[in-house]
């Protein structure tokens, strides 16, 4: 089983997930699928989603995929989506609790952050990634004035990460990406648009492949 160590180099080597977060529980697994098929490996179903934690139960058993669960808030549902098959979990906020169960479990944890004090908090807690959330209005610059008195950090943003602008967050030195809206757009979700979102997935992956990483 991939352990929390390993699932973080491989994040860096993938670059990006795909989080999927819809009021559409018909939606969830086709467009998934979809995502899957445009080149995602990583994925990850947010826990207000109708059915996460079934769809994290049936996509965890591909060995192709590492599966996550996102807006985990209670300790609790870190052991629900544990036990559902997640190998790392995701948090808009920083909660020490959260992050001690998933190191009591041996998965990654990635709390969002907002601030140094709030991503240099979550490091010294466990937490082996920080989620830059919301995204900072300033982008990558945020990301590379961070990183310059806290080389140590692995920052993933999210929110605000599209394909505009991707290369400009891995040459401030981030971790890796994870896409949201720019690839489930809501209107492709109502309108169950899955080619939409499968070449919208290769698009953005490919926008994360055009430049190499600020962090060497």
């Amino acid at each position: 089983m991939l352990s929390a160590a390993q699932f973080v180099q491989r994040f860096r080597a993938e670059r990006a997930s795909a989080i999927l977060r819809t009021p559409y529980e018909d939606a969830v697994r086709p467009a998934m699928e979809a995502a899957i098929r445009g080149g995602f490996k990583i994925i990850e179903f947010t826990l207000n989603t109708p059915g996460a934690l079934r769809e994290i139960d049936h996509f965890a058993g591909r060995p192709d995929l590492v599966v996550g669960a996102g807006t985990v808030l209670t300790p609790d549902q870190v052991d629900a989506a544990v036990g559902a098959g997640a190998r790392f979990i995701v948090s808009p906020v920083v909660d020490e609790a959260v992050i001690d169960r998933a190191l009591h479990h041996g998965v990654a944890s990635m709390p969002g952050c907002s601030t140094p004090t709030e991503l240099l908090r979550a490091a010294n807690a466990g937490a082996e990634l920080q989620k830059l959330f919301p995204a900072p209005a300033s982008g990558p610059s945020f990301a590379r004035a961070c990183l310059g008195p806290l080389p140590q950090l692995k920052l993933v943003p999210t929110s605000g990460v599209d394909a505009s602008n991707a290369a400009g967050w891995f040459s401030a030195g981030v971790w890796a990406v994870g896409f949201v809206a720019p690839l489930f757009e809501e209107r492709l979700m109502r309108e169950r648009n899955y080619d939409a979102i499968e070449a919208r997935a290769a698009e953005l992956l490919a926008s994360c492949a055009a430049v190499g990483d600020g962090s060497s």
